[in-house]
């Protein structure tokens, strides 16, 4: 099961693609697993034996609280995605339980990739420490991956704003244990993409 559309997918075409996707396509016992650090990550051997492999990328987004407050504003509104062979409906709440979709242009079609939001994680400043917030999704049935992504917007202790993307998968169609090699390629591609135009809108909303 894919899901395509030869022109940019309709809300009507998410929904359906949503309502058809059923249930998570990766092991119950790694959902959330995102939340954890890249390097724990790194040292969880039941990950890679299973043929999972991760993906991150961290970029310096500025300094300050209004830098972070405006990174945590653009991953609440889905502008991470704002590219135009990339969206997902900007009106998809960031809440435990939600779906959506991932619309992706590749060469002619459309691909369209259900989601499910895992978690939704937010920490506070305190003293010596910075503050935090991020969520991860898993994806469902009809997801050409099985795996999860986190998005998440920290500031540390230096007064630092860092935009990370994190994620584990591996292939869950034909097409993708076929064409796994540009699948991450464009994994990595999109993470520039998603920083650029975060970095964008960081610097446009600046008064």
């Amino acid at each position: 099961m894919v899901f395509l559309s030869w022109v940019r997918p309709t809300t009507q075409d998410q929904n359906t693609c949503i309502n058809k996707s059923g249930t998570f396509n990766y092991d119950d016992r790694y959902k959330g697993a995102t939340a954890k650090s890249l390097s724990s990550l790194q040292q969880d051997k039941a990950l890679s034996n299973d043929g999972f492999l991760l993906n991150n990328a961290r970029v310096l987004m500025g300094n300050g609280i209004d830098t972070f407050e405006k990174g945590k504003t653009a991953l609440r509104t889905w502008r991470h995605f704002g590219m135009n062979w990339a969206f997902v409906d900007p009106e998809t709440p960031i809440q435990q339980g939600a779906k959506f979709c991932i619309c992706v242009k590749e060469f002619l079609p459309w691909l369209m990739m259900p989601l499910q939001v895992v978690y939704v994680n937010e920490t506070k400043t305190t003293k010596n420490r910075g503050a935090s917030f991020g969520f991860g999704s898993g994806t469902l049935q009809g997801h050409l991956l099985a795996g999860e992504e986190r998005f998440s917007i920290e500031i540390d202790e230096n007064n630092q704003v860092w935009y990370e993307i994190l994620s584990f998968s591996k292939p869950a169609h034909v097409l993708s244990f076929v064409g796994y090699p540009y699948v991450m390629l464009r994994q990595k591609y999109f993470a520039h993409e998603s920083a650029k135009v975060m970095l964008k809108h960081i610097n446009s909303s600046k008064s």
